[in-house]
């Protein structure tokens, strides 16, 4: 089965959201199990759950499009995003061992693409 131009999106639009949960993790408060009343209300955290429930979601939706050898590897793009997000978001700093890893991980996705 071929695999369809919708389906490389909907794989591209979940790695994008599922990326900005670890964003809300981050900024969540402290999780403590034993008091489940601040847990209830840590809603970083639920936003966080819902986030990368959705953008499972669409990878799944997107998994009946085409080629799992095709589409899955796609999803690694989450990586790029989140670190581009935690720049923004986070103020976290790059160095070029990050932009030479992110280099290599759009290259990788390119070359999957283009081997279809």
């Amino acid at each position: 089965m071929p695999t369809e131009l919708w389906a490389v999106i909907f794989v591209i639009i979940g790695s994008v959201i599922s990326s900005a949960a670890p964003i809300l993790l981050k900024k969540a408060p402290k999780i403590n199990l034993l008091h489940l009343k601040s847990l209830i209300k840590n809603y970083l955290l639920f936003g966080a759950i819902f986030l990368h429930a959705s953008g499972i979601g669409f990878t799944i939706v997107a998994l009946k499009g085409g080629e799992l050898s095709i589409l899955y590897p796609l999803s690694s793009l989450g990586n790029v995003w989140a670190a581009f997000l935690s720049m923004k978001f986070l103020g976290e700093k790059m160095n070029i061992s990050k932009w030479s890893g992110i280099f290599l991980i759009i290259l990788g996705a390119a070359l999957i693409g283009i081997g279809s």
